[in-house]
């Protein structure tokens, strides 16, 4: 799969192994092996073999995501993703090219949210390795292992994007308004209400909202997102104008926000990385059970 952005310019939002191994030893190319505990065996998978010249960062311990209250996977403050960027030897020019551990939704789930990030910090030039570590493996290309060079420290200066993420105040406008539609991205016991997430202080769901399960976008398999023509018949009830995608810390939901944002190339697609953790945090704010 190789769909870009339309009128853009920006690198296809996934790219495929034969594609990386022809731009390996570019100075401009950074590939960030994000394999950590529970997604894919952390720093000692990434020593046992990586990507030539490839940089790690866990998911898990570096600071990827943020709590403020009960919200327990909100985007960094700007000063902290400079931090991390320049720590990992990324610069605003940079090909980042995110290397999940190809083995399951979740795994592919946090490179979407880490995509998203990227974006949140003005990045431009992003891909997802399509099939992570495991279709590099198994398309027989080259391996490194052993600890990758301390990439040089450099410069990022974060600019905040000013679009694609949603805030509280959004999301109570939407269900007061209507202004744009709400999409779940959580299983369906966790859409009806009938089960509840530890990071939600209340089951149910964002009252209006609609449902398409993001896990239903990757193929168990093939351990990547399913072709292009699955994933626009998947998304077809979302109604066309502005949506807000979550689930219940933002990083499943983050799917969710790619397929629409950057596979189907819609507009006005937004990730509310608060999602139900802070929503359910304030008795006061409603929610929904039962079917749709």
């Amino acid at each position: 799969m190789d769909e870009s952005r339309d009128g853009e310019g920006d690198e296809a939002p996934l790219i495929g192994v034969a594609e990386l191994v022809s731009r390996l030893g570019r100075p401009d190319l950074v590939v960030l092996d994000i394999r950590s505990a529970g997604y894919g065996g952390g720093r000692s998978a990434f020593d046992a073999g990586h990507v030539p010249g490839a940089v790690h960062s866990d998911y898990v311990a570096d600071g990827w995501r943020a709590a403020k209250g009960a919200a327990v996977g909100l985007l960094p403050e700007p000063d902290r993703l400079r931090a991390l960027f320049e720590r990992l030897g990324i610069g605003p020019a940079a090909h980042v090219v995110i290397v999940p551990a190809g083995l399951s939704y979740g795994d592919f789930s946090v490179a979407a949210r880490i995509f998203w990030t990227f974006r949140q910090a003005g990045h431009r030039r992003l891909s997802i390795l399509d099939g992570g570590f495991e279709a590099w493996l198994a398309a027989g290309a080259p391996v490194e292992d052993g600890e990758s060079g301390q990439p040089p420290a450099g410069t990022y200066p974060v600019r905040a994007a000013s679009a694609g993420r949603a805030l509280l105040p959004d999301v109570e406008a939407a269900i007061g308004s209507g202004g744009a539609a709400l999409l779940d991205s959580r299983g369906p016991r966790s859409f009806s209400g009938a089960e509840r997430s530890a990071q939600a202080a209340r089951a149910g769901r964002l009252p209006g909202a609609i449902h398409v399960e993001g896990a239903r976008a990757y193929d168990p398999a093939e351990n990547r997102l399913r072709p292009r023509p699955e994933l626009d018949a998947l998304f077809a009830p979302v109604p066309g104008g502005d949506v807000i995608a979550y689930c219940n810390t933002g990083q499943a939901a983050a799917t969710d926000w790619f397929v629409l944002s950057e596979i189907l190339g819609r507009p006005g697609v937004s990730l509310y990385d608060g999602s139900m953790s802070e929503w359910t945090a304030d008795p006061v704010r409603p929610v929904e059970t039962g079917p749709a």
